[in-house]
């Protein structure tokens, strides 16, 4: 059974279907297991995740991307615990006051914690209804039809309901080579009458992501310990930790505008191949830089050991640009000591 389920015959606990709907955006649920469990460790109930740090907060997400959700939990969570007695609302229009809470998550929380008749349509319920009407119209146009639709269907235990759909989807109608004959729907599912089960529901064109590219500076002290800045408050990775950063634009830097941007001078050395990352909006293209220190530079940041490195709110592609920086051998030290 996943772990934010209740078992059967207790009543779910609106924290943790929270919780888990948050992390379950964007996210796939063999991704979040891992994520919830520690989350649920450190702060088991709202109160507790409303005084936790936001940095703490960041650093628990850091791998699950998408970094906004996690500043809305801790938001929203401080919410529920200050301004509400530390109870959740009990209707989806009133959860929707949350931040981070948008229509389908709140659908799901109010009809899997209070059964509430919503239809909680993610992207597996969304499918299933597609295919069973055999909705063509394509995403996202299809959504408010999608919804109607599936509201038509929510039966008295919503959020039972909710959650078969859910599972469905996800186990049995499939986005490829759907198990058909084993669907409970099967027999009224228009889609399959037609033969088209796997082409719905009808995808919106991809759109063509801009490439950004730049330079990244990886800083290691003689411990090998390597530096990191904080992002600013708002924006792209807010209030994350990175290494120092270039300029984002169409080409790579030359090597001489490069050690321009570089946080401080050293004898920095470019490694190899690049970094990739995919982010909703743009790609972006990474050349690393690094640079080994006997003693410390002064440099506004936090200098973290290597250890440490997967327990701070170090975001995917930074994490990978730092591996990939200390990947290849080289000397410990740089020959050139930073000034006082």
């Amino acid at each position: 059974m996943l772990p934010w389920r209740a078992p059967a015959g207790k009543r779910a606990d609106p924290y943790r279907v929270w919780l888990s709907e948050i992390m379950l955006q964007q996210t796939t649920v063999q991704a979040v297991g891992a994520y919830y469990r520690k989350f649920l460790t450190l702060w088991p109930d709202v109160k507790a995740l409303a005084a936790a740090k936001q940095d703490d907060v960041l650093a628990a997400w850091a791998g699950l991307g998408y970094y906004a959700r996690a500043r809305n939990l801790h938001a929203a969570a401080k919410v529920v615990a200050n301004e509400m007695g530390g109870r959740f609302p009990l209707t989806a229009e009133s959860l929707r006051a949350l931040p981070g809470v948008g229509g389908y998550t709140a659908g799901a929380i109010s009809a899997i914690a209070y059964d509430e008749r919503q239809a909680a349509m993610d992207a597996n319920a969304e499918r299933v209804i597609a295919r069973l009407y055999a909705v063509q119209t394509p995403m996202p146009k299809a959504k408010t039809e999608l919804h109607a639709h599936g509201m038509a269907l929510v039966p008295e235990r919503a959020g039972d309901f909710a959650q078969a759909l859910m599972d469905l989807g996800s186990a049995i109608c499939t986005s490829k080579r759907p198990a058909c004959p084993n669907c409970p729907l099967s027999a009224d599912c228009k889609a399959r009458k037609l033969g088209i089960q796997e082409q719905l529901p009808v995808k919106a064109p991809k759109m063509v992501r801009p490439l950004k590219r730049g330079a990244a500076f990886v800083a290691r002290d003689r411990t090998g310990a390597v530096l990191l800045v904080k992002r600013p408050d708002k924006g792209l990775l807010a209030s994350m930790l990175e290494p120092p950063l270039g300029e984002w634009s169409e080409n790579f830097p030359s090597t001489a505008k490069a050690l321009k941007q570089a946080p401080f001078e050293a004898d920095w050395k470019k490694r190899s191949g690049i970094v990739r990352h995919g982010f909703t909006h743009f790609e972006l293209e990474t050349e690393v830089y690094v640079a080994n220190f006997a003693k410390r530079p002064k440099f506004k940041g936090e200098w973290i050991a290597a250890e440490m490195l997967r327990e701070v709110a170090l975001p995917t592609v930074m994490r990978k640009i730092v591996e990939h920086g200390l990947d290849e051998g080289g000397p410990l030290f740089s020959s050139r000591k930073p000034g006082p």
